[in-house]
């Protein structure tokens, strides 16, 4: 008996951009860069006009005006992005509470008990958020979670997709072994180098294999090119870190890296008190120009919040970090968070940093 496919992955096309299109017309047809206009920005989304030249998201803005000169290159709206997020997701829960947001235009929703056939239930969601938002987005539907993701990419923008058991694995095969959740840039790296490039090229290989290739991921990954993925939908995330990170020209100048983490630690305090958290694990990461990450974090006994006090923190955590090359990339981020509202005092809170 097939498996029921009660797992839907939505996901809005270029959404940042899209908004931006939709807000003025006069954009449409034409490469639209969203991301900042510094040099030392990065593109956080673009539409598929600009897609056409190499852009993509992450990639530093400097590079893209490389790519495309003539890019209409537009800073981030946030506020307005969450207003028309809001909407897509109010429509969502006309249809079902059991949803999973995975970020601003993206989420799973259990679609088990709906009496609809997927591909009308799909046809219903794009039409009202076309109606009332002007934007398109892409559904894929199967039995799980990571069949689902894959498939609502398959067919982008404005594109619909089912996978069935019966298909599987073959469907899967000619893909590369990039698509598979849990296999990262890096790993990809790894894999090519001995020859392995598609799924089907993956599919070949022990679970034995991948778990000394992989570690503690090689099961599950093993597992999911065979359609195998229990994971449920999980109505209620919460979130584990904020962070700010940026790529830019390696330098090697540490007076605009200091200025940096002025900048970030400013903008990390703006996030923290939209969403009333503070947090105890600060964390600093780097990237060098031969892309080599590093990082260095440090626990607190009392949480922060303060813009002064993470740019003092994570100045000293930054000063203790070694590099020898210039750096193309730095970032802080905050873990260990905490509701202000939900804050219960410890003893703890009135000793000094550790």
């Amino acid at each position: 008996m097939e498996s029921p496919l009660d797992f839907l992955h939505l996901d809005m096309d270029a959404f940042f951009a899209s908004v931006e299109e939709a807000d003025n017309h006069l954009l449409r047809g034409k490469p639209v860069i969203v991301g900042g206009r510094s040099q030392r920005g990065i593109v956080t989304t673009c539409n598929y006009e600009a897609r056409k030249y190499g852009i993509h998201s992450a990639m530093p803005i400097f590079m893209a005006r490389e790519r495309c000169p003539h890019g209409i290159y537009l800073p981030g709206r946030m506020s307005r992005y969450q207003e028309v997020s809001r909407k897509v997701f109010s429509i969502l829960r006309e249809i079902t509470p059991r949803i999973e947001p995975l970020s601003i235009d993206e989420a799973y929703m259990d679609i088990s008990g709906i009496e609809m056939k997927p591909e009308e239930l799909a046809a219903m969601i794009k039409e009202r958020v076309l109606e009332e938002t002007g934007l398109t987005l892409s559904v894929g539907v199967s039995y799980n979670k990571f069949l689902a993701k894959l498939a609502s990419d398959w067919n982008k923008p404005n594109g619909f997709m089912k996978i069935t058991e019966d298909m599987m694995p073959q469907i899967l095969f000619p893909l590369s072994v990039g698509k598979v959740y849990g296999i990262g840039a890096k790993s990809r790296k790894k894999l090519e180098d001995i020859g392995i490039y598609t799924i089907e090229d993956l599919y070949g290989l022990s679970e034995d294999f991948l778990v000394d290739f992989f570690g503690k991921w090689g099961k599950e990954i093993y597992d999911r090119i065979r359609g195998i993925d229990p994971r449920e939908i999980e109505t209620t995330r919460k979130r584990k870190s904020i962070g700010v990170e940026r790529t830019f020209r390696p330098t090697r100048d540490k007076k605009l890296l200091d200025k940096f983490l002025m900048d970030y630690a400013k903008e990390l305090e703006d996030d923290l008190i939209k969403r009333n958290l503070h947090g105890r694990t600060l964390t600093v990461k780097i990237k060098d120009e031969d892309f080599e990450s590093h990082t260095k974090s440090r626990t607190y006994h009392r949480y922060i919040s303060d813009k002064d006090e993470i740019y003092q923190l994570s100045r000293a955590l930054f000063d203790e970090m070694e590099w020898d090359k210039s750096l193309r990339l730095l970032g802080i981020s905050l873990s260990n968070l905490m509701d202000k509202n939900l804050h219960q005092l410890s003893f703890l809170e009135d000793e000094n940093f550790r």
